[in-house]
């Protein structure tokens, strides 16, 4: 990979990780069962897109 390339799956990799963890304070938050039902599988996927990349490195 190039030096470029590299950078953005760094960055790919950070925006993954705020990803995970937003949806994980909101589903944390919410009080209606289908929207955090909703929020958890938005943060499954965002840990499957993290893990996706970092398996790039």
């Amino acid at each position: 990979m190039t030096p470029k390339e590299l950078l953005y799956v760094e960055d790919a990799l950070g925006h993954a990780q705020f990803l995970t963890q937003q949806t994980q304070t909101a589903a944390g938050m919410l009080r209606d069962e289908a929207l955090r039902r909703q929020a958890s599988q938005l943060e499954s996927k965002n840990r499957q897109i993290f893990q996706q990349f970092y398996s790039l490195v």
